[in-house]
């Protein structure tokens, strides 16, 4: 009888198919904002994948409401490890404030990786007197200043709220929707300064229109090294944006690790450096355990910062 059996299990386990090796098939890369520089960095690493995984990264573009429709498209996908997002942190730590039920917050995810360093700063005309964060601040207490953003409550904005936090000087905020329309009002000195990603306003800068005068990351920009960061001009004001790659939360450890390891080795190689010293986003891998500590820390930090602000989910 025992032999019966054993030979029987031996049979079905014969009869059924071998369990696939992750990934069999490609994976799909949820990108939740509007085709851009993002999306030449992730054509960059699907190259990457290809030769590592055996499968490439095929980008889907699913954007709106500031990263949350397609943030929210990878929370509700199969925890399988072939539907990822990569998205700055605002999706994740922000959104989820300001969007009633949005379906990002950090515990319907599970980091695989940090990519990049969206780093944020201020910029302002090149003929201005203003050469540094110190003169701002005394300017700011001198008469009224305002300064644009790329919108209410966006992580720009947010920087120069922990400046006047930190010095007590009070600036008056104009958002914009995007970019380069503050910034060209900067130019035509319709605003006293702008806050912005400094990829945004590196060529302004480069040209001699704009000046970058403090950066609010931890390091300063590798593109501009002679402008210090807030906290180097004795203004405790640093305001992350790190880029990360994302998974639905459940995704199994030994398909995190896969990722988390083509994302690393991907950093590396020099074609996917080269995008990112042409996009200026400067290339920050993070493992994933630091990054879901970093997703944590941050949404209870913007938590309090938004209901300070008055902030209340719509």
């Amino acid at each position: 009888m025992r032999h019966f059996l054993l030979s029987a299990a031996l049979a079905l386990a014969v009869a059924l198919p071998a369990r696939a090796e992750y990934p069999d098939k490609p994976i799909t890369m949820i990108m939740p904002y509007s085709p851009g520089t993002a999306d030449v960095l992730m054509r960059a690493m699907s190259e990457h994948f290809q030769r590592v995984l055996g499968q490439p990264l095929v980008l889907m573009t699913k954007d709106g409401a500031s990263g949350v429709v397609g943030m929210r498209y990878v929370a509700a996908s199969a925890p399988d490890g072939y539907t990822i997002g990569q998205t700055p942190m605002t999706a994740i730590v922000v959104q989820p404030h300001m969007v009633r039920n949005a379906g990002t917050n950090p515990e319907n995810f599970e980091a695989v990786c940090g990519t990049n360093e969206n780093i944020l700063g201020i910029a302002v005309r090149a003929d201005s007197p203003i050469r540094s964060l110190q003169d701002l601040v005394a300017e700011g207490r001198r008469r009224p200043m305002s300064f644009g953003s790329p919108g209410p409550n966006s992580l720009p904005q947010l920087g120069v709220w922990r400046v006047q936090k930190a010095t007590g000087v009070d600036f008056n905020h104009i958002p914009y929707r995007g970019e380069a329309a503050h910034l060209n009002d900067t130019l035509a000195g319709r605003l006293d300064f702008s806050a912005a990603v400094v990829s945004s306003a590196a060529e302004l800068v480069e040209a001699g229109k704009l000046r970058l005068i403090t950066v609010f990351s931890n390091r300063r920009h590798p593109d501009f090294p002679n402008v210090p960061t807030a906290v180097e001009q004795g203004v405790n004001a640093v305001q992350l944006s790190q880029v990360g790659i994302y998974a639905p939360r459940g995704t199994p450890a030994a398909v995190l690790d896969r990722l988390e390891e083509a994302c690393r080795t991907g950093l590396e190689t020099p074609a996917v450096r080269q995008v990112l010293a042409t996009t200026r986003a400067p290339g920050s891998f993070m493992a994933r355990a630091a990054l879901n500590t970093m997703l944590r820390e941050e949404y209870a930090t913007y938590g309090r910062i938004l209901r300070e602000l008055g902030v209340q989910p719509e």
